[in-house]
């Protein structure tokens, strides 16, 4: 019961990161910051629903220990590793690519110290 609970959480924060993520690339305005959007809700979204999984297998294993949910579990953690490593790898590839491009930064941001400052 309460180990369902805490999947149907984790599915839900996933879900929630990775919305989060799909705005962020609508709305923001340059690709440095729809960049940053995708890789940090989606990396965070899939460690979510990766520890639902996770938590689904364990459940599993309890209740049948010569099945295959082992496996499921280290497969996932695995998955989730190399996903960490490959989401910034790749989000810094494509940056340094669009800076190579030309690709400038929207100047979402105004700055006004250098301004006032004597």
């Amino acid at each position: 019961m309460i180990l369902d609970a805490l999947i149907w959480i984790s599915l839900a924060v996933g879900l929630a990161f990775n919305a989060l993520g799909v705005v962020g690339i609508l709305r923001f305005p340059d690709v440095y910051t729809r960049l940053h959007a995708d890789t940090k809700c989606t990396t965070f979204g899939s460690i979510f629903t990766s520890v639902a999984i996770v938590l689904y297998a364990g459940g599993q294993y309890f209740r049948d220990p010569e099945g295959q949910y082992e496996t499921l579990a280290l497969h996932t953690v695995l998955a989730v590793v190399v996903l960490a490593f490959t989401n910034a790898t790749s989000a810094h590839a494509i940056a340094r690519a669009a800076h190579k491009r030309g690709h400038k930064p929207a100047q979402a941001v105004c700055d006004r110290l250098e301004e006032t400052v004597p």
